[in-house]
Order: structure tokens, then C-alpha cells, then sequence
């Protein structure tokens, strides 16, 4: 079993083994988004999964250092192997489910959306391969967001939909039958990763040191017109010794991270101090797991080893 970067032994995983999928909409999604815990997991001895709904394609370059033509001429081969590095640095399993990216439509009014794109694809159409990706890895848990996507991007909106949509038709023998023999995972979390208070958490903390914040702004101007996600958050991991993997994973998405951004401001010193945690909302489990929870496997590690005693 692998060690933490900081050298701590977390539970073994000789008493699963236990299978965690985790659905985003683009590549670098997964590095943004609970990549710690991932990290942590697979460190552990668990298997995880990072499935990514779209290729990325019509991503902006954010990165400065990467704006070239001969990067924009080739981002689809340059994405994948993008993903690839991330997926390894990691240590995760990692699957296309090969949707075309929908893009961000900007201006008022809002532009059509592509003819193809992920959002567009029929929701029975496009569930279809992530049924098939379950039964075939048979997760015990599934992360994916939540109705408003993490944002209202509109193929982080379909991949919550599918998300939701493959979890109960996973398990219909009725459903989807040529994909395969149904699993029931057993727990669907959301990820919740820019709340209210993690922001101010930070921001308090970089100012009262004398450092510059770049979440003032932010801050400034949060909506109110939805709920903040933290307040629904169940289920807080602790993953501080894996923040570092964390942050070499999405500088491996080199044409969407510039390594001088926010992402990169808050010394990791204090982020261990002031959120050590990733942080989601159970929204269905099929075991006892009363909330608040510290792991996504709260529940599962009984019954599953249970399981493979009488399997094997």
C-alpha cells in the first residue's frame, strides 16, 4: 500500500476492494474537482475511474505560455495528452466517453449551441455509454456535480444529467440491455468545490498574513440568485497530503492552467490549515451512511468485504 507524499499509511484496502468513478464534463475537470481525494484513494489501494464526457476541444487556451498557433491547430491530440499526464500523475484509470465539446456560449442573447455537441445529443443517446461504463467497472460510488453543473456551462449541466440518469438505469436489467449485466453503484455524490465559506476561509486568511487575495473580487460579486453549494455539503475528505499531486495534475493541462493563476496563490502550508478537505453531498445511498461523513466509503467497507468473503 502507497504512502502519503507526507510518508501517513491511511486504511488498508484489503478489506474492499472498493471502486469509485468519478464523471466530468471536459478533460482537466478532474484535476479541479476532487483530485485530491482521488489521489488519496488510489493511495489507499482502491481503483478509480475518471470518466470525461467530451474532449475539450473547443476549450479556450488560458495559458498565456501556451497561446501558439501550432497549439490551437492541434488541441484535440494536445487535450488527450493532457489527460493522459494527468491521469497518470494521479494514478486513476481514465475513460472518453467521446462527446464533442459544446463550448461556452457567450453574448446577449446567448449563440445556438454547435449541431452535435454534448448538449445537444439526446439524454437517452448520450447516457447510453456511461451505463455501459458502469457495469463494465462496477463502481460502489459515483461522483459527478450537480444540476447547475458547478456552473452553468451547458455540458457540465448534460454530464450532471447523464450522471443521474446512468446511476438508476445501471442497475435496470430492463434498461439498456445490450450494455452489459446491471450493477447497483451504491452512493451518488456531488462535488462541491467553490463555496461561499471556502472562499472566505481563504481570503481571510491570505489578508490577515499581509498577502495579496485573489478572491475579494469573487467574492464581491457572488450570486445570489442560487443557493451556495456548501451549505449542502455532507461529506468532507480529508486529502491535505495529496494537494500536491493535486496541483502537478492540473499543470499537466498546460493549454487550461496558467501555473501563475489563483489556482497556484494560497501556500500550501495554509491551505492545509485552513481546508484540508474536498468537500460533497451524498444525494443517494443504498447503505446505512449517516451524514456528516469524512469518506466517500463510509458504509460500503463492511458489506463489500462482507461480499467478496462470500464471493471468494
Amino acid at each position: 500500500m502507497s504512502a502519503s507524499p507526507n510518508g501517513h499509511r491511511p486504511g488498508r484496502a484489503a478489506d474492499g476492494p472498493l471502486r469509485l468513478m468519478t464523471v466530468h464534463a471536459h478533460p482537466d475537470d478532474e484535476s479541479s474537482k476532487g483530485a485530491a481525494t482521488c489521489a488519496r484513494y488510489v493511495a489507499e489501494g482502491h481503483e478509480v475511474l475518471v470518466v470525461t464526457c467530451t474532449g475539450g476541444e473547443a476549450g479556450s487556451i488560458l495559458n498565456p505560455a501556451m497561446n501558439r498557433p501550432e497549439v490551437l491547430e492541434n488541441m484535440t491530440a494536445i487535450r488527450r495528452e493532457e489527460m493522459a499526464r494527468a491521469a497518470e500523475i494521479l494514478g486513476v484509470r481514465h475513460r472518453w466517453l467521446g462527446f464533442v465539446d459544446s463550448g461556452l456560449p457567450e453574448g446577449d442573447p446567448l449563440p445556438p449551441l454547435p449541431v452535435g455537441c454534448f448538449a445537444l445529443v439526446d439524454l437517452e443517446e448520450a447516457t447510453a455509454p456511461l451505463v455501459a461504463l458502469i457495469r463494465e467497472f462496477r463502481p460502489h460510488v459515483v461522483v459527478t456535480y450537480d444540476e447547475n453543473g458547478g456552473y452553468p456551462h451547458p455540458d457540465h449541466i448534460r454530464c450532471h444529467e447523464i450522471s443521474v440518469a446512468a446511476f438508476a438505469a445501471a442497475a435496470d436489467p430492463a434498461r439498456f440491455p445490450e450494455a452489459g449485466p446491471p450493477w447497483q453503484a451504491l452512493k451518488l455524490y456531488y462535488s462541491h468545490g467553490f463555496s461561499r465559506a471556502r472562499l472566505e476561509a481563504f481570503h481571510t486568511a491570505l489578508t490577515a498574513r499581509g498577502l495579496e487575495s485573489p478572491y475579494g473580487e469573487w467574492l464581491a460579486n457572488w450570486s445570489t440568485d442560487r443557493p451556495d453549494p456548501g451549505t449542502r455539503v455532507t461529506t468532507r475528505v480529508e486529502c491535505a497530503d495529496w494537494f500536491p499531486v493535486r496541483d502537478e495534475a492540473l499543470k499537466a493541462h498546460a493549454t487550461q492552467v496558467d501555473p501563475t493563476s489563483r489556482w497556484f496563490v494560497v501556500p500550501p502550508e495554509l491551505q492545509r490549515e485552513v481546508w484540508p478537505t474536498e468537500d460533497y453531498e451524498l444525494v443517494v445511498s443504498h447503505v446505512d451512511a449517516p451524514t456528516p461523513e469524512d469518506d466517500l466509503f463510509a458504509g460500503l467497507r463492511a458489506p463489500v468485504a462482507a461480499e467478496v468473503r462470500r464471493a471468494g
